[in-house]
């Protein structure tokens, strides 16, 4: 199929996404407080709905990259978008802790598998690695500003903290889904692949050298709980710094992704550049760990004005990650099975999102400034020898790739 023919609803998509996106920022800065506050959940209720839903995120993640394989990904992605918004409307009418665990799970569980089958679709339907980035790196874009719009919308119902507008937030983010569904089913079709004697999930789990790149890779997803977590967690204990800078940083990544992402993603153009990204990603992240543990003392200002430019590092680091992620992940993976490869990174990624928060949460509050200097070893550790698992890896394939 020619590009000509799918941008029109590659655009679509593109606009389905911020539109959703814009629910997730609502969603994401509410939900804290309307479980707790307005359900009356206990944080431990909430702890454990969120990790089975993790837990099944994980279990689900290549099944569902499969199905995309093998129904074809548009129609799996739509099913997908649609269980989610019944879900998300759930939350508007449950009552009690496992009607909270059902909806919970049924919502967050698919997550993983529909960004799979996004990305196989998005393969499927864009010839050559390059521009399937450029598309990629668009959507991510338009994620972010939806995000930020959100966000801002959140923190309006937060500032009313009435139970009518957390309601009605919940509504919009449901509806918000059902846009994104029915954006997605006018985009073209992808053929599903030839059934095989091996099934892609097969496949997938017995290939070693591309479990190893996307595994390696996805450690330096931290970058997002060092984010959401560790730095808020940092500025609150060493009670020196304003917590309003953890707002400031979030800000400035934003801004940076959006602006920064297109360009970012030329910097992975074949494997061999995808993973030196890689460790230059993981170098600029532990450059921005270092920096914020030097925080811990000396003058505010100037502990305030080196957050900033340890943001500065974070940023390039996350930009580079996230090219690298996807110049890895799908010139390696086979053309017949991107939905379950697919799936498998996304499985990666979110397996090190699980245990994310309590990576920083324990060695910050073990370790002190030391813990920022443990989780910079462990971005380099990850990052050091994926040009090495690279090149292992593009050995093992037997299939022809486009040239970019």
């Amino acid at each position: 199929m020619a590009l000509s023919a799918v941008r029109p609803g590659l655009r679509r998509l593109l606009w389905g996404r911020g539109i959703s996106a814009l629910g997730d920022g609502l969603w994401f800065t509410i939900w804290a407080l309307y479980f707790t506050r307005i359900l009356r959940l206990s944080p431990g209720t909430v702890g454990l709905a969120m990790t089975l839903a993790g837990g099944a995120g994980l279990a689900l993640a290549v099944p569902i990259g499969a199905l995309a394989d093998r129904y074809g990904p548009r129609g799996v992605l739509v099913a997908i978008t649609v269980v989610r918004a019944a879900a998300m409307a759930g939350y508007l009418v449950i009552h009690g802790t496992w009607a909270f665990l059902a909806v919970t799970v049924l919502f967050t569980a698919p997550a993983n598998g529909a960004t799979a089958a996004r990305t196989a679709m998005v393969a499927g339907l864009v010839p050559g690695d390059a521009e399937r980035m450029r598309t990629l790196a668009g959507q991510r874009v338009a994620q972010h500003v939806g995000y930020a719009v959100g966000a801002g919308l959140g923190a309006l119902v937060l500032s009313a903290d009435r139970p009518g507008g957390y309601l009605a937030a919940i509504a919009g983010d449901a509806a918000s889904f059902l846009v994104l569904a029915a954006v997605t089913a006018t985009v073209p079709a992808v053929a599903p692949v030839a059934r095989t004697r091996t099934t892609g999930a097969r496949l997938v789990l017995r290939d070693r050298p591309y479990l190893a790149v996307v595994g390696a890779t996805a450690v330096l997803s931290l970058c997002w709980a060092m984010l959401s977590t560790g730095l808020p967690l940092w500025i609150s204990r060493t009670g020196r710094l304003p917590l309003s800078l953890s707002g400031a940083v979030v800000v400035i990544s934003s801004v940076g992704i959006a602006v920064l992402q297109v360009p970012a993603a030329r910097l992975a153009r074949g494997v061999g550049a995808s993973a030196r990204t890689a460790v230059w990603s993981g170098v600029a992240l532990a450059v921005s760990c270092v920096l914020l543990a030097t925080t811990s003392a000396g003058p505010v200002l100037v502990a305030a004005s080196v957050v900033i430019v340890a943001s500065l590092f974070h940023v390039a680091g996350e930009l580079g990650f996230v090219a690298a992620s996807w110049g890895l992940s799908i010139p390696l993976m086979p053309e017949h099975a991107r939905g379950a490869y697919q799936g498998a990174s996304e499985g990666a990624t979110a397996t090190v999102q699980m245990f994310a928060p309590a990576v920083f949460t324990l060695t910050l509050t073990g370790l002190g400034a030391a813990g920022w200097l443990l989780v910079a070893a462990v971005f380099v550790a990850c990052s050091a020898p994926l040009p090495a698992l690279a090149r292992w890896a593009e050995r093992t394939r037997h299939e022809p790739r486009h040239t970019i």
